[in-house]
């Protein structure tokens, strides 16, 4: 029967909650990658994604150059870490996407700087950075040339790779000017290795690498249209004093202790409600709204607390999945409840 042009897993007709069915022989297919294209409709669930050393196992004896695209909005969960000693001796050429998150007035000069900052502390060496966003024609043409630049003879394949939900075959449907590829909102559309010949070049989309200790991986897939950024991001200021506490709808609070001349901006899609209280109101307001005006919710209550000192007059506390505040100016505390699993990075301010 062949593979599924979508997503690359082995079409059948077999068995209709398994991947790869399909109802006809000849489709191209598979019925999930066809319900997500034309309804957006998730028949079969495959959010976490492949683990990474599954991932570059399959890949690790190629003859290839390395396409990395990452999400700029949720750098810290799209690290692969210790990539270098897992991947030897083969170019790497990091794509950030999802630049259109980001406010206007920030220079993609600052974005870069700031991604090479982060690659250094996490010890990650790439060949070339390229910036870009979905309808970004000078992003896709400076992919072609880094693409051209490392491929002088055309003999090595192109293998692209990222975590869950980076934008991979949003990215290759661009490059191709086609949507071939299954593109969604949903983590681990894309489900084995899929050759696609375009241009005199083999790109290998590869499958999502699971996507560790992020909010998305714990909150119903629903929900997923209010937690991920749909348009450009509106940071929301608030000017801090005493005791404050925020709740990201039903995701994440936020306490900060002692604040003077202090701020606070976030950077979250629009669709999470952020809500303000004396910290002294907070426990009685989570309890009393939770789940009816503190929405979305988590699949499970069970939260950790990470309790962090301000060490630096500007820095951001990142929660995986979700995005990140940046806090200013004088606290002397700064307390942060997630939902059990989910991931804290602390890091300068971004912008």
């Amino acid at each position: 029967m062949g593979y599924c042009k979508g997503c690359g897993a082995l079409l059948q007709s077999e068995d209709k909650n398994k991947t790869g069915y399909t109802p006809k022989i000849n489709n191209e297919y598979c019925q999930r990658c066809f319900r997500i294209i034309h309804y957006d409709d998730l028949t079969i669930s495959m959010r976490k994604g492949i683990d990474a050393d599954t991932v570059i196992h399959q890949i690790e004896d190629m003859d290839a150059l390395i396409l990395w695209v990452v999400d700029l909005f949720d750098f810290e969960a799209s690290i692969i870490p210790g990539l270098n000693r897992k991947i030897t001796e083969k170019d790497i050429i990091m794509v950030a996407t999802k630049r259109d998150l980001f406010p206007n007035s920030i220079q993609n000069d600052k974005l870069a700087q700031f991604v090479f900052d982060r690659l250094e502390e996490y010890g990650i060496l790439i060949n070339e950075l390229v910036i870009t966003s979905k309808d970004d024609k000078q992003g896709l043409k400076d992919i072609e040339q880094a693409i051209a630049y490392y491929q002088k003879n055309n003999e090595k394949e192109i293998v692209v790779i990222g975590r869950a939900n980076a934008g991979k075959s949003t990215l290759l449907n661009s490059l191709m000017k086609e949507n071939i590829l299954t593109a969604s909102k949903y983590p681990g559309t894309t489900l084995d290795l899929n050759r696609i010949e375009y241009n005199g070049y083999t790109f290998i989309d590869t499958p999502g690498i699971e996507i560790e200790n992020s909010i998305l991986m714990c909150t119903k897939e629903s929900d997923l249209k209010l937690i991920l950024p749909q348009r450009r991001i509106k940071p929301k200021v608030f000017q801090l004093k005493g005791d404050q506490s925020f709740a990201l709808g039903g995701l994440c609070r936020i306490d900060l202790f002692d604040c003077d001349n202090a701020s606070i901006v976030f950077y979250l899609s629009d669709e999470i409600k952020i809500h303000r209280s004396k910290v002294d109101n907070a426990e009685d307001n989570w309890t009393k709204h939770y789940g009816e005006l503190y929405i979305p919710i988590p699949i499970y209550d069970e939260k950790n607390k990470r309790i962090i000192k301000k060490e630096c007059d500007e820095m951001d506390i990142v929660v995986n999945g979700l995005g990140f505040m940046s806090v200013h100016g004088n606290i002397k505390k700064i307390e942060v409840s997630v939902p059990k699993g989910v991931d804290i990075t602390i890091r300068k301010a971004m912008i």
